[in-house]
C-alpha cells in the first residue's frame, strides 16, 4: 500500500487536528503503447519500489470525479486492478521525484487490509484478492 502525498496541513481551511493517514493502493495513468497489466506493474515499481509479476486481474472500478485544479472539468476514469505476486525490491526504496505523488509505502498483512484502505473500491479489491489467493493456493507462494 502507499499513503498518497496531500495537502500540507497547514494549508487546508478549518482543519485544526492532525489528519488521519490515507492509505491507498498504487495506481497510474496509462502510457502510450502500454497495456493495463502493464501500467499496474510500472506503477507498483515507481510508486512503492517492489518488482512484481502478474497473477491475475481482479477488476475494473469505474467512476467520476471532478478536477480539483484547472478547469473543473467531470473527469470518467476506470482503474484496472491486478494481483501481483512479489519478485524483488525493498519497499518505500522508490526515486525521489515519485516523493511528489508518495509519502510512503508499506506492507500491510493482506488479512485485515481492507479495514486500513481509505476507498471502498480498493477495500473491495482486497477482498477480491483474499477470495482468489483461497481458491488459487499454489499461486499465493
Amino acid at each position: 500500500m502507499i499513503e498518497p502525498q496531500r495537502e500540507p496541513e497547514s494549508s487546508l481551511k478549518n482543519d485544526k487536528k492532525r489528519q488521519k493517514q490515507l492509505l491507498a493502493l498504487p495506481k497510474g495513468l496509462v502510457d502510450p503503447g502500454e497495456k493495463a497489466d502493464e501500467t499496474a506493474i510500472r506503477e507498483v515499481r515507481e510508486e512503492t519500489g517492489i518488482i512484481a509479476t502478474k497473477l491475475a486481474k481482479l477488476t475494473d472500478i469505474k467512476y467520476v470525479y471532478i478536477r480539483s485544479w484547472g478547469d473543473k472539468q467531470r473527469v470518467f476514469k476506470i482503474v484496472s486492478f491486478y494481483l501481483l505476486k512479489y519478485q524483488s525490491g525493498e519497499i518505500d526504496q522508490i526515486k525521489p521525484e515519485m516523493r511528489i505523488e508518495v509519502k510512503q509505502a508499506l506492507w500491510i498483512p493482506l488479512v485485515g487490509a481492507e479495514r486500513k484502505l481509505a476507498y471502498k473500491g480498493e477495500r473491495e479489491v482486497v477482498k477480491l484478492a483474499q477470495e482468489y489467493l483461497q481458491s488459487h493456493t499454489e499461486e499465493g507462494r
